[in-house]
């Protein structure tokens, strides 16, 4: 009985070293992952690790899911790098977090808010260490700022300043080169224009785990055509796929984008390729 439970437990925890520790939960494209001086374009369902980097583009956004169930969301003109993910030391999820431009936002999943977990974000010249919590920050040419929206904080900033915040709708605010200033009330009017910054948009063709729309975006009747479209696509920030097609003993090659929930957010993505890329897109299932 022993030895039995033994085992199960190891596959248990050999189960758990192999699951990703974060993954592209949905991206509103243009959105890129930097890793090991490789370039792709971020792609729902995307395995995340340690010190790689995400960027985001103009109007884009980005939602990853870490390993604890915990939700990052990216604004746009964003860079995050993911300095550490993974199970710490004593075993619990752990995560460093550095959001060196742009927006975010932090929300622990609500059925695990109790559970162990250690980690920290930094924006810029302030870290966060999170609890049970929901956040929001930024880092502007001019300050660092952290809204604290529900739950508890402790904040940090580089001039050795440390505070604990438990009041909602409250934000520690550092100018650039200046001290902190500290904590303050925040608008609630304010807070929503600030959510808003990170939340994908209705309408805006994002691409999700688990969406069965795709778009036809070219055919081509070689390898070297298709891959041309697939270049000039992932270098852009969409995650293009391939498909091959055999017809009559000919193959032809697809150029597909997929994962959008429904129709009119394939008509949305559609419309949009056509303004920024110049291509013809068929929405398709």
């Amino acid at each position: 009985m022993r030895k039995t439970l033994f085992w199960a437990m190891l596959a248990l925890a050999v189960q758990a070293w192999a699951a990703p520790q974060a993954v592209v939960d949905a991206v509103q494209a243009p959105a890129w992952r930097d890793r090991a001086g490789r370039v792709e374009p971020l792609a729902p369902g995307m395995a995340l690790q340690s010190r790689d980097r995400i960027r985001t583009g103009e109007g884009s956004r980005v939602y990853l899911k870490l390993a604890d169930g915990s939700t990052v969301k990216l604004g746009e003109n964003g860079v995050l790098l993911a300095e550490r993910l993974g199970p710490g030391e004593r075993q619990f999820y752990s995560a460093a977090l550095d959001v060196a431009k742009g927006a975010f936002r932090f929300t622990t999943d609500k059925l695990r808010r109790l559970s162990r977990r250690d980690i920290s974000i930094r924006v810029a010249t302030v870290t966060a260490g999170i609890r049970g919590t929901d956040i929001w920050g930024k880092t502007e040419p001019e300050r660092d700022f952290v809204c604290l929206l529900e739950g508890r904080i402790g904040v940090s900033h580089q001039d050795g300043d440390s505070r604990e915040m438990s009041e909602p709708l409250t934000f520690y605010v550092a100018p650039r080169g200046q001290p902190p200033k500290g904590i303050e009330k925040a608008d609630p009017e304010t807070v929503k224009k600030w959510a808003a910054e990170t939340e994908i948009q209705s309408g805006a063709g994002a691409l999700r785990r688990g969406g069965q729309w795709k778009l036809l975006l070219a055919r081509a009747d070689s390898q070297q055509e298709a891959l041309e479209v697939f270049d000039r696509l992932a270098a852009a920030g969409y995650p293009p796929s391939i498909r091959p097609r055999v017809a009559d003993g000919v193959v032809r090659y697809e150029i597909l984008l997929r994962g959008l929930a429904n129709r009119a957010e394939a008509e949305a993505l559609a419309a949009g390729l056509r303004a920024r890329l110049g291509l013809e897109a068929k929405v398709t299932r």
